[in-house]
């Protein structure tokens, strides 16, 4: 007997997915990796081109009839057969057809590259048969123009020249109606191909150089303004270039920008911390310092100091010595509570 040969099975891999493959006879569809695969597409775009091309010819693909089919929406399932005409595997087309209606023609691509080359292959033969016919006219056209001006031979005696020939009337006639222009017939194998018109581009927002420009936001201004609060903004403006050499601001300046610095001492801030604050990592190159520091008074400008509570003072009642807060001195309210009472009881006795 002969010795059957046992083949030891397959080792599964320890990690990743374990196809679990049974031969199919019916009821598939041959899909190229191109699609399955694709690297730049979404899986919704991939899962309906592997829809559409499993699908027999002749079949609706629109997006109101995938929408019917599937649980996406319309706005996801139009994405998705944007990604897959940009990448070649769809194409749709716009139809004329019998009766004056518009039609959409789609075509499904499983190897897009392929079928680019084959057209462009097409294009190409057609544009040299065309190239080469208009040659051999041509030839054909100069070799017929060299026969006819080709000159006599000099040996060859010259013709005499011809009688004129008799005149003969020919009777008028009249002419002929010119004949309409047959109709070009289009073959029916070559749809008519409607094109969509471009649309318009969208307005550009960006105002003309003629328009006019807001004005520039106003300079704080301190809400209680005195002598020695501008006095010290205008040092502090002035003594700038002292601590920031590019800061060197004119007297115009230093009066004009004077208010915006006084609002910031109001504010509780430090002279010291206003000076970091305007002058701190300027732009290279510095042109226009005043500029800089107006911006900076106006676009850093600190919020404004909370109100302080007031705080009522302590007092000492005049009978009991005890402390209790009033604005005002006198006695607590127990001790007035008890000067009313003595005041009042003289009446309730005698009533």
């Amino acid at each position: 007997m002969d010795t059957q040969q046992v083949s030891a099975p397959s080792r599964a891999p320890s990690a990743g997915v374990v196809h679990i493959n049974i031969r199919l006879t019916d009821g598939y569809s041959i899909i190229s990796n191109r699609l399955s695969q694709h690297r730049d597409m979404s899986l919704l775009a991939i899962g309906l081109g592997t829809h559409i091309q499993s699908l027999p010819a002749g079949r609706r693909i629109g997006v109101k009839a995938l929408a019917e089919t599937f649980p996406e929406s319309e706005a996801r399932i139009a994405a998705a057969l944007r990604e897959l005409e940009h990448h070649g595997f769809l194409r749709r087309t716009r139809l004329r057809v019998q009766g004056g209606r518009v039609a959409t023609r789609t075509e499904s691509y499983n190897h897009p590259e392929a079928a680019a080359r084959r057209a462009g292959a097409g294009v190409k033969a057609g544009a040299g048969v065309r190239v080469g016919a208009g040659v051999r006219v041509g030839v054909a056209a100069v070799a017929t123009s060299a026969r006819v001006i080709d000159p006599a031979p000099a040996h060859a005696p010259a013709p005499a020249p011809a009688p004129d020939p008799a005149p003969v009337r020919v009777p008028e006639r009249e002419p002929a109606p010119a004949p309409a222009p047959a109709p070009v017939p289009v073959p029916s194998s070559e749809p008519l191909v409607v094109r969509e018109p471009a649309p318009d581009p969208a307005p550009r927002l960006v105002p003309p150089p003629a328009a006019p420009k807001p004005p520039p936001p106003p300079l704080p201004f301190p809400r209680r303004p005195s002598a020695p609060l501008y006095d010290e903004a205008a040092r502090l403006l002035a003594g700038l270039h002292v601590s920031a050499p590019l800061f060197v601001l004119s007297e115009v300046d230093v009066e004009r920008l004077t208010p915006g610095v006084a609002a910031w001492l109001e504010r509780g801030v430090r002279p010291d911390a206003v000076r970091v604050a305007l002058t701190d990592d300027p732009p290279v190159p510095l042109r226009h310092p005043a500029k800089l520091v107006r911006h900076r008074l106006i676009a850093l400008l600190p919020p404004p100091v909370p109100a302080a509570v007031p705080v009522v003072p302590l007092q000492n009642c005049d009978d009991c010595d005890r402390a209790f807060r009033s604005p005002v001195p006198g006695c607590c309210g127990e001790c007035r509570d008890v000067r009313a009472y003595a005041d009042d009881e003289p009446c309730l006795l005698g009533a």
